[in-house]
């Protein structure tokens, strides 16, 4: 739904009054109200090699109010876990892998003895350079949903996962792995929980069950940790709260199988929303994976609209952005390549079809690629007559942070720092378009 002038005007204003009493410590220094979300991800450390110090050293902390660690798992069991389980869990990438002082936040060495490690120690320390900064455990993804279902099945299963989650997480108590880990060995690291179940009562990756009660009990897992950390919160001697929200989708047929969208925003601090892989490159045809506007398509603006119909008020709503691109190859028929058939896929670094915005950033600064934009639609993409990538650039993201806070949005994520380039080019376009500049 579209605003009047006027009204987004009252919406912004009244948000920026109630929000600034409550904005974080960074908002000290000139931050906007604006939440800034930013997905780490585990597995970046190894290949990328992205370390939480690259998030100073890029300059992108100061400007984040929350990082989302990607990502935790539930087992079999319906309780939340880590170790070393490949493909399931990594501990050593967690709190174990010792870092030297050259890729430390502080500058100092991991030793043998410290009970704390890996990227579990580093947000730790990245938290202590930057107070307002929250740090949120996002529970699930694709491919770590598979027994999300199941685990919210029973009010007792709820129960069973949400104090799981909260022991390891939230009170910190990581099962011992040599001198790491232990009661308390990670309390302080996570300020809250980010539920990413990909989807409940609809279908996801091939080994996620799913069923048409999910509704239901996602409203009651919500409820479930709403309480419990509520709880917890209380008993700690000092005053503070804990975050929750959740990462939901874009497609209508699936916020009705799976969200009761008035009740979880009751429970929930904020969702973030599905704001790319609106298409992706298995498709058999090119198109636009994030635009802003999008006549019977899947869009930013469509996806805003779908939630706020159903009763999400415009201040709890973050927008996703890509900071990565969708490819195909094979491309024919001529034209800028958008819409036209393809082979599959186009090569890429990590995994076919799917690129980092600072390769492809290369790509159009190279020169080879030709940088096409839909100025209506707001989005972008890069072809050279075979291959297409629809990505979001530096102005992309300018007119979508426009856009977040013409609505009086709550604010912009991104999935996933280790996208971005060495001097966190996307993350200053948002930090700035969100401050107006």
């Amino acid at each position: 739904m579209r605003r009047s002038t006027l009204g987004r005007l009252a919406v912004a204003a009244c948000s920026l009054s109630l929000l600034t009493a409550f904005a974080p410590a960074s908002a000290a220094h000139g931050a906007t109200p604006y939440k800034r979300v930013g997905y780490f991800t585990q597995w970046g450390v190894y290949g990328r090699d992205f370390q939480v110090q690259d998030l100073e050293a890029n300059g992108s902390a100061g400007k984040l109010t929350h990082v989302n660690y990607a990502f935790g798992n539930i087992g079999a069991d319906g309780k939340c876990f880590t170790g070393n389980v490949p493909g399931e869990a990594d501990a050593w990438a967690d709190y174990v892998r010792p870092l030297d002082a050259e890729n430390s936040v502080d500058g100092v060495a991991d030793d043998g003895d410290q009970p704390l490690a890996g990227n579990f120690n580093q947000l730790r320390e990245l938290k202590a350079r930057h107070p307002g900064l929250k740090v949120l455990l996002s529970l699930g993804g694709w491919s770590w949903s598979t027994h999300f279902s199941d685990a919210a099945l029973t009010p007792a299963s709820r129960k069973a996962l949400v104090a799981s989650c909260i022991d390891l997480y939230i009170k910190g108590n990581l099962p011992q792995d040599g001198a790491r880990g232990g009661p308390g060995a990670a309390a302080g690291v996570f300020d809250g929980i980010d539920l990413d179940w990909e989807w409940p009562g609809s279908a996801g990756d091939t080994d996620t069950t799913h069923r048409p009660e999910d509704k239901r009990n996602f409203a009651e897992l919500v409820k479930e940790f709403r309480t419990q950390l509520d709880a917890y919160a209380r008993s700690q001697k000092k005053r503070t709260t804990y975050e929750l929200t959740a990462f939901v989708p874009t497609a209508p047929a699936k916020i009705d199988a799976g969200f009761d969208v008035r009740r979880i925003m009751r429970d929930l601090d904020f969702v973030t929303l599905q704001g790319y892989d609106f298409h992706v490159s298995g498709e058999k045809t090119t198109a636009q994976q994030s635009a802003l506007y999008a006549r019977d398509d899947f869009s930013v603006a469509g996806t805003v609209e779908a939630w706020e119909r159903r009763g999400a008020p415009a201040r709890k709503l973050v927008m996703g952005m890509p900071f990565y691109g969708q490819g195909w190859t094979g491309v024919s028929g001529g034209g800028d390549g958008m819409g036209q058939p393809a082979t599959g896929p186009a090569p890429a670094t990590w995994a076919a079809g799917y690129e980092d915005y600072k390769a492809l950033k290369k790509l159009a600064d190279a020169g080879t690629y030709q940088v096409y934009r839909d100025r209506r639609g707001g989005h972008a993409w890069l072809f050279d007559g075979s291959t297409l990538w629809t990505y979001d650039d530096p102005q992309v993201l300018r007119t979508k942070t426009r856009y977040i806070r013409e609505e009086g949005l709550g604010g912009a994520m991104f999935w996933s720092l280790d996208a971005d380039t060495a001097d966190g080019e996307l993350m200053t376009a948002v930090d700035q378009g969100l401050r107006g500049h």
